[in-house]
């Protein structure tokens, strides 16, 4: 039986280790090893039937030392309140990362989008932001999309929380629709910015990215536009996995000679499902799920949910991988993470790697608030260097300590978060 993990735990581990390294004092790791506060609402919603269903909900500020707490808000059957304190933890150290004046926060609901109605959908956002506008702002914490969320989700969140304080306060929320106070080229920021760090670590290694091929575990938006960008670069995308919500599992998509993006896109649901049947009839095989992670790639990169590469499964990790990218929050756990650095796997960490959304997120947050927009370019052009200077000031810390990225990446965050606490008084 696999062991199951708890990504709160896995997030606590990760700290544990790297504040050793650093030596920091009792005081200090209790006050980075766990959320300053959280929120746990339940939410009733009028139900198309007549009928009123009750949603639990969360939402958890890790820590706010460097600014305004920052992290998306999923819609998830699956969604645990300790999932969110982990992926609220991450975001403190993402932004950190990045250099980005934003602490870490998130969001949940416990619910299925795919059984709730559009109208169901709306009064459940707005549901949300009754119960936590007092706590939430554009100075206090802003929220974004996530699994399962959407630039219309944002919207309604949006209006409610002006309807709550009566004004208008386009930086409350971030992920917006364009015109209504969205970036321009947010759609496209996480997947491009997998591909930005990406394209600077295959240089460091003496890969070409015109002889390299690579699988994504999950096909959603990171991964589509990720793999545009690789393929425009003149790179192959292998095979993606994705789950099938009718079939309530998950295949894996291979094609010898390359899988053409778009045209798998354009067979895809707005959750991801790939139309199993179109796809084979372009000469893609449909494999079983879990056989993403052995395919014979130079680059893996998990695009899904939290522990998807355990020590169940991380020896089916092929000798042709070079480089894991960490696209989804989490991926890898932490004794998982001792064997891929045994096995000399280059990995660029989650935080680094997906932090393409947040730092685009934090744009439209300067946008919105200025009430002045920027062209595409523009934006992705700020990006790509924001990513490009986190990147090469990671390497260059984990080259000259020989440290592991990942632990190089976490030195750098937690010496960032601990140097502002420290100089707001919180500790000594």
């Amino acid at each position: 039986m696999e062991k199951s993990y708890n990504p709160y735990d896995n997030a606590q581990a990760q700290f544990d280790g790297v504040a050793e390294l650093l030596g920091l004092d009792e005081g200090t790791r209790d006050l980075l090893r766990q959320p300053l506060r959280e929120y746990h609402v339940l939410i009733p919603v009028h139900m198309d039937d007549g009928s009123t269903k009750v949603f639990k909900g969360f939402r958890v500020q890790h820590n706010d030392a460097r600014g305004p707490a920052k992290g998306g808000i999923r819609f998830h059957p699956h969604e645990t309140a300790d999932t969110v304190r982990a992926l609220s933890m991450w975001m403190t150290w993402k932004c950190a990362l990045v250099d980005i004046p934003l602490g870490g926060g998130k969001g949940g609901v416990i619910c299925d989008p795919h059984h709730l109605s559009e109208a169901e959908q709306e009064r459940l956002c707005r549901g949300w932001v009754r119960q936590l506008a007092k706590v939430m702002g554009p100075s206090l914490d802003v929220p974004a999309p996530d699994v399962m969320t959407s630039a219309k989700h944002m919207l309604w969140m949006l209006d409610e929380f002006e309807t709550i304080h009566g004004g208008r306060y386009p930086g409350f929320i971030t992920g917006k629709p364009i015109g209504m106070g969205g970036s321009l080229g947010r759609t496209e920021a996480t997947g491009y910015g997998v591909i930005y760090i990406l394209r600077q670590a295959l240089k460091d290694l003496g890969i070409g990215i015109e002889d390299a091929t690579i699988c994504f575990q999950g096909f959603g938006n990171v991964a589509q536009y990720a793999g545009r960008l690789f393929t425009e670069l003149g790179g192959t995308v292998l095979a993606v996995s994705c789950w099938d919500n009718n079939a309530h599992q998950a295949f894996t998509f291979r094609k010898k000679d390359g899988i053409d993006v778009d045209k798998l896109a354009a067979i895809t649901s707005a959750y991801g499902t790939v139309d199993r049947e179109k796809a084979q009839a372009d000469g893609i095989e449909v494999l079983p799920g879990e056989e993403w992670i052995s395919q014979e790639v130079d680059i893996l990169v998990p695009s899904a949910l939290e522990n998807q590469i355990t020590p169940a499964n991380v020896d089916k990790i092929s000798k042709t991988v070079k480089v894991i990218a960490e696209g989804a929050n989490g991926p890898t756990t932490p004794d998982a993470d001792e064997i891929i650095k045994g096995r000399g796997i280059f990995l660029i960490p989650d935080f680094l790697t997906n932090s393409g959304g947040v730092t685009c997120s934090y744009f439209e947050q300067v946008q919105s608030n200025t009430n002045f927009f920027w062209e595409k370019d523009e934006v992705l052009e700020k990006l790509d260097s924001k990513l490009t200077h986190a990147y090469r000031s990671l390497y260059s810390l984990a080259e000259r300590k020989n440290l592991y990225m990942r632990d190089a990446a976490y030195v750098i965050a937690i010496n960032r978060v601990v140097d502002a606490v420290r100089m707001r008084g919180w500790v000594r």
